[in-house]
């Protein structure tokens, strides 16, 4: 009998892991270095107040859980008008694949929120910036 080490378990780090091209604060959590090959997940937070830049993704489609504070997003495919809707801990939503999207945290709380991306992060190239936005100017 032989014995295999499963993948390690990954803790939120204290700090950013790296920014995403929304300018929201990355922290990795399950990547191809825990073993993950087919998704991937993160943690993400926007400081009180701030308003991330419109984007789209090429390739992946996003489902977001809120865990902490709240905000508001907003998406819409391309050409398209939509009203943003608020959100809080406990709330689930998907990014589509292609769809435009702008995410703010309200003025007195940090957003925080789970990030499962399927297929996983191919990297820097994925996210495209828009120029319709439905949050204003972003701040970030």
């Amino acid at each position: 009998m032989t014995t295999e080490t499963p993948p390690p378990v990954r803790r939120a780090a204290a700090v950013p892991d790296t920014t995403a091209p929304d300018g929201s604060e990355i922290r990795l959590l399950a990547t191809g270095r825990e073993g993950a090959t087919r998704a991937s997940m993160v943690e993400v937070r926007l400081p009180p107040g701030a308003v991330s830049r419109p984007v789209a993704h090429r390739t992946v489609e996003e489902v977001w859980h809120v865990t902490a504070g709240r905000g508001r997003v907003w998406r819409a495919r391309p050409g398209t008008r939509s009203e943003p809707v608020e959100v809080r801990p406990g709330d689930t939503l998907v990014i589509p694949l292609g769809y435009d999207f702008q995410f703010a945290a309200a003025p007195d709380a940090e957003l925080r929120f789970l990030c499962f991306t399927c297929p996983a992060w191919p990297g820097p190239d994925e996210a495209v910036p828009v120029e319709a936005n439905g949050l204003g100017p972003p701040t970030v």
